[in-house]
This record gives structure tokens, sequence and C-alpha cells, in this order.
């Protein structure tokens, strides 16, 4: 949830023609991710949760990609991405340490 909230105020600075365009794929992606691990965990099944969890990866991996191709075009200064791909790395990590996990329980 940190991660998206923070998506959405850094792509409040973008300009008005790209509320439609990256900015909507920037917020779509980064609130991709909670909502698919809260789905796969309300399916109360280990697999539909994995499967969820794999879901919320891809979405992670789509976020990393638009805020890296928004500092390519300029809308964000180079810096401004470091914080949130810090965030992503780490996430990531954790979202593959949980399947793993997950696996081994089966």
């Amino acid at each position: 949830m940190t991660l998206a909230e923070l998506s959405y105020r850094l792509t409040r600075a973008f300009p008005r023609e790209e509320m439609f365009g990256l900015a909507a794929q920037i917020r779509r992606a980064a609130a991709s991710i909670p909502a698919n691990i809260a789905e796969g965990h309300g399916r109360e099944n280990t697999q539909s949760f994995i499967q969820y969890l794999r879901i919320a990866q891809g979405s992670l991996k789509e976020l990393e990609t638009h805020l890296q191709l928004a500092a390519c075009v300029g809308l964000i200064k180079s810096g401004e991405i470091i914080g949130p791909m810090q965030q992503c790395e780490a996430l990531g990590k954790m979202l593959r340490l949980l399947i793993r996990s997950l696996q081994e329980k089966r």
C-alpha cells in the first residue's frame, strides 16, 4: 500500500496530458500489487494465493518499467525514482520469500 500511495503522489506532478497515459499505467500497476495480494489471501487456498502473488510480482515489474520510462522521457527526475525503485526491490524480495515459504508448506 505504501508503494501504491507513493506512486500516486509521484504522478500528481505529471503534465495533464499524461493523466490517461503513463500516469494511469503507473497508478494501475501500483494499485494492482496490494489488490492481488489481498485477493489471493482471501481465496483461502494456498495454490490460489501463490498464483495471485505471482500476478502481484508481474505488476511490480510493470511498475518498475513504467517508473524507469517516466524518468527516461523526463516526466520524473532520475533521483525521484530511487526511493520507489528501492521499495520495489524490497517488495519483490518479500514476495519471492513468501511464495517459496508457501510452496514448501504444500
